[in-house]
């Protein structure tokens, strides 16, 4: 088998949502790894012997099917119709583990082995969650432990004010993207939004009602009376100094 070289990762965000993923192992550790695949929305199937109250708890839901049984290749040699997305293994046993790899790589399956990256095609980096901002943390597998203490740093830098301001930025992104046609208009748009000083509105507690008037004074520009907007008539956000 070949050994994984983590000197050049290439870093993915990767949609899961109603996808089917394998993950082998019943203890804490692989319960952490189904909760972080069920927060993506997928489907997941979890493979051995014994498992957490955790993991037992989260298979009372349609999208989580537990298997009481060791690890079988034959599990990861099925049709198209019900091919994993990915694989992790998270036994106890090394190798156990290495079994798991081979047998899903050999399927073309991307696969994760936990401690050991040198047999794992992907890593789950440390992550930090604010709604729509997601940062994530990897060391290539050379310290987790050191991710994990980085991450936390993120995470107390970055509160909670990033998923209402990433919220605001998404819903005006999108009306500009149906209002206006012209495609350097909107990119002239969203570069001077990111100039304005929302988060400190949001901090002090004063952004809805800034919001409500940015939304009644966006609805009366002219631009977006307009299907498509001419030309010589590029878009502004000039009422912005009129609303503070």
């Amino acid at each position: 088998m070949e050994l994984k070289n983590w000197q050049h990762p290439y870093p993915l965000m990767l949609n899961l949502s109603g996808r089917s993923c394998l993950v082998v192992g019943g203890g804490p550790i692989a319960e952490r790894k189904v909760r972080g695949l069920l927060a993506a929305g997928a489907n997941v199937t979890v493979i051995s012997e014994e498992f957490t109250t955790g993991i037992q708890a989260m298979a009372e839901r349609t999208d989580v099917v537990l298997y009481r049984q060791t690890f079988d290749a034959a599990i990861v040699q099925a049709s198209d119709k019900e091919r994993f997305t990915l694989v992790i293994a998270a036994t106890n046993q090394m190798d156990v583990n290495t079994q798991i790899a081979l047998a899903a790589q050999a399927q073309g399956y991307l696969v994760s082995v936990v401690d050991q990256p040198e047999l794992s095609s992907f890593i789950l980096p440390s992550v930090v969650r604010r709604g729509k901002l997601v940062i994530t943390v990897s060391t290539g597998g050379a310290s987790p432990s050191a991710a994990r203490k980085i991450a936390k740093e993120i995470d107390n830098a970055y509160g909670d004010e990033y998923e209402i301001y990433l919220d605001f930025l998404s819903e005006t992104r999108l009306l500009i993207q149906q209002r206006v046609a012209n495609k350097e208009a909107r990119q002239h748009l969203f570069k001077d939004m990111l100039s304005w000083d929302v988060m400190s509105l949001i901090r002090n507690g004063t952004f809805e009602g800034w919001k409500k008037k940015f939304e009644i004074a966006l609805q009366g520009a002219s631009w977006m009376q307009q299907q498509e907007t001419e030309e010589d008539e590029l878009p502004t956000w000039s009422f912005i100094d009129e609303i503070g």
